[in-house]
């Protein structure tokens, strides 16, 4: 059987992944620190609980578990506006301790890693399809990060382990078993926010109407959590046929291949819930752009993968998903 370490197991990406992970008969082995994860969603799961720097804990995990194929590193702070308020913290926390993470795995001869990246490493000023050749251009501390730990992977590589960076898109839902989802409360991406504007009766603004893009709203490329879970499945299975002797290390784009605008998300929203949400148009916050959607073929040419599932399926599940968030976890007040 196929065991896979899952480092940042116990959050949102991460404890998806490793749902995904047993219902195709792989074995997760989580490791996470828990500063954002949450310890409900170990549960029936081996679980070490401890720092991905920590190499005592790595060289523990690997002694006791020789038979680790693969490792998905999910590991990282996320938060944007954070990262501006604190980027030592984050080079620090997404940075300084993937090098060590690396090291340590190195140290113990693994020579699969799964890397979660971030499409907000593109330059995403005009709303235009982006592919995996497209030019960089990451806007805040957090997104710095992870371009940072893909160029420091692909040298690493060279020489040490195989990295396969996964650029996600923006995640929206939960495991349709509702065994996880994201863990906040207050979470401050749109779909959140659109969500929070509902449940408070109060008007969702629309920020920015005069984006070049279909209809003037800003634009993303929302895929299903699941989808993204799905995609690691295959990336763990065919890793080995994408990275094979000289080809030590490769990006891939995860979304859905078209774009979604934000009064489309709101549209796609209110075909999804029982009172409309109401919207005002406002103007731009500063740094916004307008965003980007993936038109790579690449997920589909090398993992066999394309999203099943649609943004309504996505937003269906972020609203199931809550009531059981607040049985299961009830100290979330973020």
């Amino acid at each position: 059987m196929v065991k896979v370490l899952i480092a940042g197991g116990a959050g949102y990406i991460g404890s998806t992944v490793a749902s995904a992970c047993l219902d195709a008969g792989i074995t997760p082995v989580i490791l996470d620190s828990l500063v954002r994860g949450r310890r409900e969603f170990t549960e029936g799961r081996t679980f070490y609980e401890g720092d991905i720097a920590d190499g005592a804990l790595v060289d523990r995990i690997f002694s006791e578990h020789p038979d680790i194929s693969a490792v998905v590193h999910c590991a990282a702070l996320i938060v944007v506006p954070e990262s501006v308020a604190d980027p030592i913290g984050y080079y620090e926390a997404n940075v300084a301790k993937s090098l060590a993470f690396v090291s340590h795995l190195h140290r113990n001869g693994c020579d699969r890693i799964i890397f979660s990246s971030s499409a907000s490493i593109y330059r995403a000023e005009d709303g235009s399809p982006v592919d995996e050749d497209s030019p960089l251009a990451p806007q805040s501390p957090y997104a710095r990060t992870k371009a940072v730990c893909e160029e420091m992977f692909a040298d690493i590589a060279v020489a040490g382990p195989r990295v396969l960076s996964l650029r996600y898109f923006n995640p929206v839902g939960a495991d349709p078993q509702l065994r996880t989802g994201l863990q906040l409360k207050r979470p401050s991406h749109a779909l959140g926010v659109l969500i929070q504007a509902h449940e408070e009766g109060r008007p969702f603004p629309v920020t920015g109407t005069d984006y070049p893009t279909r209809d003037g709203s800003g634009i993303r490329d929302y895929v299903h959590v699941w989808d993204l879970a799905a995609a690691h499945i295959a990336a763990i299975e065919r890793f080995d046929s994408i990275l094979v002797g000289s080809k030590r290390s490769i990006a891939i784009n995860l979304g859905t291949g078209s774009g979604t605008t934000v009064r489309e998300l709101c549209a796609a929203f209110n075909d999804v819930v029982s009172t409309p949400l109401v919207t005002i148009d406002t103007d731009r916050r500063p740094g916004d752009v307008a965003g980007s959607y993936t038109k790579s073929d690449r997920a589909a040419e090398l993992l066999g993968w394309t999203p099943k599932l649609s943004l309504e399926d996505g937003i269906r599940s972020a609203l199931d998903w809550m009531p059981v968030r607040d049985e299961l976890l009830k100290d979330v007040v973020l």
